[in-house]
């Protein structure tokens, strides 16, 4: 594909986030301001869930509402993360990005990273439940597959690399660890999603090509693939606005 052609999808698949402490009604109004842009919509807006309804009041039609949960902690407080779930889904938003109690998981205690997700699996039925698994602070490969796996078994609709709030987001290595695990599980349709530190139309260009080898072609679609940004939506206007994008990542 070309530049462009990237730009195009990368938008399509966009995650237009804020997720700043301070975020107010006004900060959320700007995002959705920044949503109707001159090349078409994103797929979602994403944000905590306090403002989740003013985000559905303000977005441009067709753009979905996420909010997270259990964000950006991954505790193991099931009742804090199904409080953060119920306030989403009463917002009208259509889909909750939840942070897998990645510590607990990595130190061994697996039932209880279990638990938050089955709580918060149940008190959003209906909606797209994307779980962050924070790769960037898992050990090895082989433990953010297991982490995959798990979340996987417990209802996700989609793996996503990480929070943005830790020193390592989104790797093509650990994209790869969680295509693969979605790839090998008999019958499952999830998705995958990119978040941390994906900045350029080029760094898009990398999750989607690693997408199209181990899920297909046709999982480059919202439903199956999503970048979850605040800046990446400039270079998609500066690329197919004409200018040269400030920056290539390695996959150019």
């Amino acid at each position: 594909m070309s530049l462009q052609d990237d730009a195009r999808l990368a938008l399509a698949c966009l995650d237009l986030t804020t997720l700043n402490d301070g975020d107010t009604d006004a900060d959320v109004a700007a995002l959705a301001a920044r949503a109707r842009g001159p090349f078409g919509v994103p797929a979602a807006l994403c944000v905590w869930p306090r403002l989740a309804a003013v985000a559905r009041r303000e977005a441009p039609a067709g753009v979905a509402i996420a909010a997270v949960a259990n964000f950006p902690h991954g505790g193991t407080d099931v009742d804090a993360a199904v409080r953060d779930t119920a306030a989403i889904v009463e917002s009208d938003a259509q889909e909750v990005d939840v942070v897998l109690p990645w510590r607990a998981f990595a130190t061994g205690d697996e039932a209880a990273a279990a638990a938050v997700l089955h709580a918060v699996r149940r008190a959003c039925d209906g909606h797209v439940l994307k779980v962050i698994l924070e790769t960037g602070e898992l050990a090895d490969d082989a433990l953010i597959r297991r982490a995959a796996a798990l979340a996987l078994a417990e209802g996700a609709d989609f793996l996503k690399t990480s929070t943005g709030k830790v020193p390592v987001g989104a790797t093509p290595a650990a994209a790869r660890a969680l295509l693969e695990t979605i790839a090998a599980t008999p019958g499952c349709r999830a998705g995958f999603k990119a978040s941390g530190g994906v900045r350029t139309v080029a760094d898009a260009a990398l999750y989607a090509g690693l997408v199209g080898d181990i899920l297909g072609v046709d999982a480059l679609t919202p439903q199956r693939f999503r970048l979850g940004a605040s800046g990446l939506l400039n270079d998609i206007e500066a690329v197919l606005g004409g200018s040269a994008p400030a920056a290539l990542s390695s996959a150019y």
